[in-house]
């Protein structure tokens, strides 16, 4: 049963609605709009003045923003974009008495919030109003088809309840200042359809300032005004709401001056409620920003280049610009393609969401599927994905699809596999040289990058078993193929460069996602090697070779991780430098190491490589081996070794509260009286001086690689303390539910929990051989969603039995093995 949010928990849910790589704002937890990321980039403190109202007629006419009551941290004021269209230029922080907000108009008393994603409702009560009002809020989502997935929309469906036993005569308002116009000078506003539209012009300069804004009323009799009155201070707004509360429906449209533009636009439509009478208007929403100022890892230094300069370079436009030439077109296919939309998302929704799982893992699961449609994923226009690891607050947050975050992320191979796979081609052909170096950092426009930093061990280990994973998914043999001579670089180099010796384990500085080198064989990085090279031997026996080396190889790294790695209850790191071919660094030489200080040499000299971990216990200690499991290879390495290893990490690493824990690191994902599991602990002693940089952290990407790699081993209701640990901290009070942050907003990583539907169940399909696995590792019947290359359904137990049930597509079966 979904969650329903009120009170204080209402304060910081945003709720995103948009396209894959399409742009996106948010729906809070009150039904206000916020975060209007439409511009190819984050703008997560952009709170235009957008506003829905209503407003009943009668001897004395009563009006409510189709709000809850504001959160009380907004009173205060925060740093947030300026309203250039109110001509208040300021930025609204502190202490300013936040002008030019609807903060100060009446609106209901109360709310809740209940999301499904990708639906939001958010109910709406006043006991002193003769209405109750209900808002749902969504964007498509259809999988596995990304198009209709990728589309600059949102839909805003108003629901209004006369709760009286008279007839009641009220008005409708949907209105907003002209937010897409950065520079006044250059905006303008038009009627459209049953809507408006809110834009600015480019310049030859600057082509990315184009963009508009659309929203309609579904309802020929909408009333559109475009001549909001223009003047100083808050007039604007004051005679808007003017309007409102005389229960004004005005028709009205002005040239639009460069001068003296005006300012915003307002959508009215007058309607009748018989007693206990519902009516439901429905708002399309579109938006066009064609051009973009993205352009990374090709090179030169964009931040440096004049705005002439970088109009004259190639740079990210967003792949709905096949689709649509403007944003008339876009509104268009909104108000057009509606009823169809509407129903094939509300089938997804409808099949997700009858799984029988345990509450929390649904919500996990589906709270991290906004991240597909946050400003961390971007489409270019020949459909591949490029992806930032998070979002900060205005800018992109780690560029390139970075290979390391993304292996967690397992939502896109499964509910969109055709996306998934464009990473893989970017990675391997546009980002991976002949040699097989890998830069786990791809270029935007996507195209050749440069091969003058390490590859990262995980990142690049992680990505031939992507492609095991891929290829099961969509059975295309073909695919694999093509694919198979740049994987077999790939996996030579990485043996060539880490593994010296051929021991079967990582020795040489290898990168990770910790930012830094581990020294020595070490069972996280070592793990995605044992598995990479297993994987290499069953891509070999599908495609004929013999790549049985490949598993000789990954036998011998087995024994090693657990004759010399394994102290009896999980696996370790053997810390080693002066033995191996590389050398630690200089002073002056940035290569292995940055340190410049005396005391850091010195430290160095006496101890060995800053950031190891050693004889910790590392939550992703075994992390290669839960890629196994979730890229289909099933069970690599010696399982009660690994089980034992999970079971420590939750013994020791899950942590009630974290009042005695020490972070000097970034302690803002879970602090104080919050739970959570810490990325590393030492039980027995011998914590390092400096230990790798995040050590002391709490991500939810690694809570859910845990707690799905527990049910996996059998270890289920370990697992669920780790997910109820993670969700406890977002539920709407401190942090917002759908926002599970690391290094920034809409973190990649997080993506992990949809490993749980897998780690419940056992539910796997295997495309390529049509046979769908199903493992339990709970008792009794259960329904849980599937998702394939070709279509979605429930798979389960019934009755004692396996079944598989079609809702969409086709799902070819020959086996259900279980």
């Amino acid at each position: 049963m979904p969650k329903t949010y009120t009170e204080e928990k209402l304060t910081y849910i945003g709720f995103p609605l948009g396209g894959i790589g399409a742009g996106m704002f948010n729906v809070e937890g009150t039904g206000a709009f916020s975060a209007f990321s439409l511009r190819n980039a984050p703008n997560v403190n952009l709170e235009p003045c957008l506003f829905s109202a209503v407003t009943v007629k009668g001897g004395q006419n009563m009006s409510r923003v189709v709000e809850g009551q504001v959160p009380k941290y907004k009173v205060y004021g925060a740093a947030t974009a300026p309203s250039s269209a109110l001509r208040y230029r300021e930025t609204f922080a502190k202490g300013t008495g936040v002008p030019g907000r609807t903060y100060g108009l009446p609106r209901f008393k109360k709310a809740s919030f209940t999301a499904e994603f990708p639906f939001a409702h958010v109910r709406l009560e006043d006991d002193s109003f003769p209405l109750e009002a209900e808002l749902t809020a969504w964007s498509p989502f259809t999988p596995p088809e990304p198009d209709d997935s990728s589309l600059p929309l949102a839909y805003l469906e108003y629901t209004f309840h006369n709760r009286t036993e008279q007839p009641v005569e009220a008005v409708y308002y949907f209105s907003s200042m002209n937010f897409m116009a950065e520079k006044p000078e250059n905006g303008s506003v038009y009627r459209y359809g049953n809507g408006f539209v809110l834009a600015q012009k480019g310049t030859a300069d600057r082509p990315w300032d184009e963009g508009a804004f659309c929203a309609q009323i579904h309802d020929p009799a909408a009333k559109v005004n475009t001549a909001l009155f223009r003047g100083g201070w808050f007039d604007p707004l004051t005679m808007l709401w003017n309007d409102i509360l005389a229960g004004e429906a005005r028709e009205a449209s002005r040239e639009n001056d460069g001068k003296n533009p005006n300012p915003g636009a307002s959508l009215s439509l007058p309607f009748r409620l018989e007693p206990g009478e519902k009516k439901t208007i429905v708002v399309s929403c579109a938006w066009y920003v064609p051009e973009s100022a993205l352009r990374a890892g090709h090179g030169e230094d964009v931040a440096a280049l004049t705005d002439a300069e970088l109009a004259g370079l190639e740079r990210y436009r967003p792949w709905y610009t096949t689709r649509f030439e403007k944003v008339e077109d876009a509104a268009a296919f909104a108000a057009g393609e509606y009823s169809r939309l509407r129903q094939a998302t509300r089938l997804f929704t409808d099949t997700f969401y009858a799984s029988t799982l345990p509450d929390v893992v649904l919500e996990a699961v589906g709270a991290n599927l906004g991240i597909l449609k946050s400003p961390t994923v971007l489409r270019q226009r020949d459909g591949r994905l490029w992806c930032w690891e998070g979002c900060c607050d205005s800018v992109g947050s780690c560029h390139g699809s970075c290979t390391h975050v993304w292996n967690y992320a397992q939502a896109l191979c499964h509910l969109f596999p055709s996306l998934e796979r464009s990473l893989r081609q970017t990675e391997f052909f546009d980002s991976q040289n002949e040699e097989g170096h890998q830069n786990f950092r791809s270029a935007l426009p996507i195209g050749e990058t440069s091969h003058d930093f390490h590859a990262a061990s995980d990142g690049q280990l992680g990505g031939i078993l992507k492609v095991y994973r891929d290829f099961l998914i969509c059975g295309d043999l073909d695919w694999l193929r093509h694919m198979w001579p740049r994987v077999k670089a790939s996996m030579d180099y990485c043996i060539q460069l880490w593994d010296k010796k051929r021991e079967g384990v990582l020795k040489e500085p290898h990168h990770n996602t910790y930012d830094i080198e581990f020294w020595g064989a070490d069972g996280m990085c070592s793990s995605f090697y044992i598995s990479a090279l297993k994987a290499m031997e069953e891509m070999g026996k599908v495609l004929g070779e013999d790549c049985s080396s490949y598993g000789e190889l990954a036998e011998k790294g087995v024994q090693y991780l657990s004759s010399r790695l394994y102290n009896g209850e999980y696996f370790c790191q053997q810390v080693e430098w002066k033995d191996l071919e590389a050398k630690l660094a200089e002073e002056g030489d940035s290569a292995l190491s940055s340190e410049s200080s005396a005391e850091a040499r010195a430290l160095i000299a006496q101890h060995g490589p800053k950031y190891q971990y050693g004889k910790g216990c590392l939550s992703d200690g075994v992390l290669g081996f839960w890629m196994a499991q979730v890229c289909g290879l099933g069970q690599v390495g010696e399982q009660d070794k690994i089980a034992s290893h999970l079971s420590s990490v939750h013994r020791y690493n899950l942590k009630e509260n974290l009042l005695e824990h020490s972070n000097t690191q970034r302690p803002g994902y879970c602090v104080g009286d919050e739970a959570g599991l810490l990325l590393c602990t030492w039980p027995h002693g011998e914590k390092p001086l400096l230990p790798f940089v995040y050590s002391d952290e709490v991500w939810t990407g690694i809570e859910y690689q845990v707690a799905s790699h527990l049910m996996f081993t059998g270890q289920v209701e370990k697992g669920l303390d780790v997910v109820k640990a993670c969700r406890s901290r977002y539920q709407g009070d401190v942090r917002n539910p759908f926002d599970e942050y690391e290094c920034g907003h809409w973190y990649a990583r997080a993506m992990a929990s949809y490993a749980l539907l897998e780690g419940m169940t056992g539910i796997r399909y295997d495309a390529y051989r049509r046979v769908l696995e199903i493992k339990p590792r709970i008792q009794g019947d259960f329904d849980s969603f599937l998702a394939t290359a070709t279509g979605y359904g429930l798979a389960g137990i019934k009755d004692g039995k396996p079944y598989l049930k079609v809702v969409s597509g086709t799902i070819a079966v020959d086996e259900i093995a279980v």
